[in-house]
């Protein structure tokens, strides 16, 4: 092989049909939002279409989309926590009645600064949140402490758990989603 000539080539017209589903669920897992995760599976799509010509066969045509899938999630963080991402965000107060609708969060009534209640309200969140890890299955507790706590690299959980990185992102999906829901009913919603 000339070193010259690349070891993998581009297939724009078979992407769908080969990456839809494992870019979805390498968005899905990091977004957490089913709509979004289509949205920049397509961006990818379309982003690699208009980069093809900087592909150099360095990697496969799926770790290349991965790569700019990995931007684009970045990105959308990126927005969301800018000012102007904060302002097209609206937070919902009232889902029926007289008062229904929903206003942009940088126009929401802000807290009092009161550092002294804002610590006892910090202390019972924590003290629930670890309440909802301790609710979770074994195993997804475990893992989700070692992943987003304890920050280990996924190599090492795999490793130590003996399972696979996939295996390993379901059950922090899994977990995130347990985890949500006994937080929204016993925080969010008493």
């Amino acid at each position: 092989m000339n070193p010259n000539e690349n070891k993998y080539s581009l297939s724009p017209d078979k992407w769908v049909d080969m990456y839809a589903d494992y870019l979805f669920n390498y968005a899905v897992v990091r977004v957490n939002n089913e709509a979004i995760a289509k949205d920049l599976v397509q961006e990818t799509f379309f982003a690699g279409l208009k980069s093809a010509k900087n592909f150099e066969g360095k990697s496969t045509e799926r770790t290349w989309l991965v790569s700019i899938l990995k931007r684009k999630v970045i990105d959308y963080y990126r927005k969301i926590n800018s000012k102007k991402g904060q302002a097209e965000v609206k937070v919902n107060f009232y889902d029926s009645g007289d008062n229904e609708g929903s206003w942009l969060e940088e126009r929401v009534p802000q807290s009092w600064n009161n550092q002294a209640e804002q610590q006892i309200e910090n202390q019972e969140l924590k003290s629930q949140i670890d309440r909802c890890i301790d609710a979770l299955p074994e195993k997804y507790g475990m893992v989700f402490r070692m992943k987003t706590i304890q920050e280990f690299e996924t190599e090492e959980i795999c490793k130590e758990l003996d399972i696979t990185p996939s295996n390993l992102w379901v059950i922090i999906h899994r977990a995130r989603t347990q985890l949500r829901n006994c937080m929204e009913k016993n925080w969010f919603n008493k």
